[in-house]
């Protein structure tokens, strides 16, 4: 009975603990006037804390990682997945780790990235570590500024720079993205940039000294230069400062072709080349020759014109036509303009003098971006000509174009054929029958007798 007694009491001490805490629970709840769990979002981009190394730091026993240290949690493959084998894709692509020979390993450790050559640290190197535009942590706010950090094995750190420009020469535009190589002769590994938005590249505390320079679309990401991607090189002598511009293209070992030949009026037809030609060279030094088919009766050539050049030409004869046809319609309407200006003087005359209008100063030319200089110093590539002959083409008729000795942007020569074909002209269109009321008023067929 006393065991049964103290069942009870128990468990109403426990119901009464339970209320308890649940009326202090909400009492707090009821207190509690701050804001809900949540709030606005985070949009602050990534931040660096700090890096190991720090920048101007000479450690010739360089041992370990480098660590960039971020102020959170960032995304594993903010990156992208784009890269050669060079990069892997990821974060990796927003790590350039230079001069080195091989690949560099970079892995991703939460709120930090670790970094290392596969080769080890070498001695007496001065290293440059870049941490690109790109990388995202977990809200997907991005960093859009690039950070550099200097440091060394060794010697101390140097102050040349070397600055350029890098532009597509056929596209006529930037390098944007394109991976810059400069690489101290005679070694082997290169200090590694990439070219901006605005077309431009810049080394900071680079040791002095002779440096081949190599700019690359580098469309796989492997930070190489690979077969079929465009690139231009040049050797710079590097003391304190240095500029270089480098005019990227497709490099061919298999001169132009004449491709396709197509007419563009009775005595002019266009020719459309396999590759850009070499601009600096005159189309007057080629070859051509034009056969009548089937018989090959030569056609006398008046000309062959770069685009540029025939556009000029027709615009000249345009404007020479339109001045001519002003003259004549001056002439035929200059006795009415001079009963027009008697009318009006004798108007003016009565009324008083008009107040004289503000002279406007002279606009000033539009200042030239950098990029319109820089694509000023080079004539633009193009993979068409223009050819003109004395004789006119005959309508319905097929002519052979033949070019020899034309030449790439880099110095490749070759023979191209094409077949020009004149269409023939429309046939007028058919007449339209004429409804014609006849006597009884119902509408008549002109054509029918």
């Amino acid at each position: 009975m006393a065991r049964a007694a103290r069942r009870p009491r128990r468990q109403a001490l426990r119901t009464g603990l339970l209320v308890a805490a649940l009326a202090a629970a909400t009492a707090a709840g009821c207190a509690n006037t701050g804001e809900p769990p949540g709030g606005p979002p985070d949009e602050k981009p990534p931040v660096i804390l700090s890096v190991y190394p720090e920048s101007g730091a000479v450690i010739p026993d360089l041992r370990g990682d480098a660590v960039i240290q971020f102020d959170g949690v960032i995304d594993e493959l903010s990156g992208g997945s784009g890269g050669g084998a060079a990069t892997g894709g990821g974060l990796a692509a927003r790590i350039l780790l230079s001069p080195t020979v091989g690949d560099v390993k970079v892995s991703w450790h939460r709120s930090s990235i670790h970094v290392k050559p596969k080769e080890g640290w070498k001695r007496g190197r001065v290293y440059q570590l870049q941490v690109l535009p790109g990388i995202a942590d977990l809200r997907r706010n991005i960093m859009k500024d690039r950070r550099t950090i200097v440091f060394s094995t060794g010697p101390d750190i140097p102050h040349a720079a070397l600055a350029g420009a890098a532009v597509q020469w056929v596209e006529q535009r930037p390098l944007v993205g394109g991976l810059i190589r400069a690489m101290r002769l005679p070694d082997t590994a290169a200090y590694l940039a990439v070219v901006d938005s605005a077309g431009t590249f810049r080394f900071d505390n680079l040791p002095p000294g002779r440096y081949a320079v190599l700019g690359v679309a580098d469309q796989n990401g492997n930070r190489l230069r690979d077969r079929r991607e465009a690139y231009d090189s040049t050797l710079v002598t590097l003391d304190s400062t240095a500029t270089v511009v480098l005019w990227t293209f497709a490099h061919d070992t298999v001169g132009p072709r004449l491709m396709l030949a197509e007419p563009v009026d009775s005595v002019t037809a266009r020719l459309t080349f396999s590759q850009p030609l070499d601009p600096t060279r005159p189309p007057e030094a080629l070859a051509v020759r034009v056969l009548s088919l089937p018989d090959s009766t030569p056609l006398p050539v008046r000309a062959l014109l770069a685009p540029a050049d025939y556009d000029s030409l027709t615009a000249r004869e345009r404007a020479a036509a339109d001045s001519a046809r002003a003259t004549t319609e001056r002439e035929s309407f200059r006795a009415r303009d001079t009963i027009q200006k008697d009318t009006t003087a004798r108007r003016d005359s009565a009324a008083p003098p008009a107040a004289p209008r503000p002279k406007a100063g002279p606009a000033g030319p539009a200042p030239d971006t950098s990029l319109r200089v820089i694509l000023r110093q080079r004539p633009a590539p193009q993979d068409k000509l223009v050819l003109q002959v004395d004789t006119r083409f005959i309508p319905g008729e097929k002519y052979y174009v033949e070019v020899r000795g034309a030449r790439n942007l880099n110095g490749a020569t070759a023979n191209g054929h094409a077949v020009l074909v004149i269409p023939k002209p429309k046939p007028p269109p058919p007449p339209v029958p004429v409804q014609r009321p006849d006597s009884a008023g119902a509408p008549k067929d002109s054509t029918r007798p």
